[in-house]
């Protein structure tokens, strides 16, 4: 489970590389400034992850075909030509579907009795929040706009 975890953020590296190179706009200087920031963080986070398996004597994925196989993220070469709205939207939501991820590393962690693995995923699942916060900020929505399914049993009331 956690090797696709790490797989996610490899393939998320190079998604915010990405979208620093092509979002447009007058807020592009300082949007991109954000998103190095965050790639590195992310970066930090592969390392940290990577050390939490290892330490657990579990091998991390390290193989680009590994990664590319385990990753549950979505690369599209047409992203360089969508709005910058649209980029940012695409990592709000790999961001999210990481933590459908990581909520499953937590509760296994846990059931194995493993408490430095479940911390380590408890964080990264905290960060992943923030960044969605931050990003969804940029687009003018709160932190969970979009993401969660809506309940059609809330149309009654």
């Amino acid at each position: 489970m956690i090797n696709h975890i790490l797989s996610n953020h490899v393939i998320l590296t190079n998604k915010l590389r990405q979208a620093t190179w092509f979002i447009r706009g007058v807020a592009a200087p300082q949007l991109a400034t954000a998103l190095r920031t965050t790639n590195q963080e992310n970066s930090t986070w592969i390392d940290r992850v990577a050390d939490a398996l290892l330490d657990e004597g579990e091998i991390p994925a390290n193989l680009m075909s590994e990664y590319a196989s385990w990753t549950m993220l979505k690369e599209d070469g047409a992203q360089k030509y969508r709005d910058t709205d649209t980029i940012i939207n695409g990592l709000v939501h790999d961001w999210d579907t990481d933590n459908l991820f990581v909520t499953r590393a937590i509760a296994l962690a846990n059931q194995e009795e493993r408490p430095a693995l479940a911390a380590t995923m408890t964080a990264l699942y905290g960060w992943n929040r923030h960044q969605i916060r931050l990003y969804q900020a940029v687009l003018g929505h709160a932190a969970r706009t979009g993401l969660d399914d809506e309940d059609d049993d809330d149309d009654a009331f």
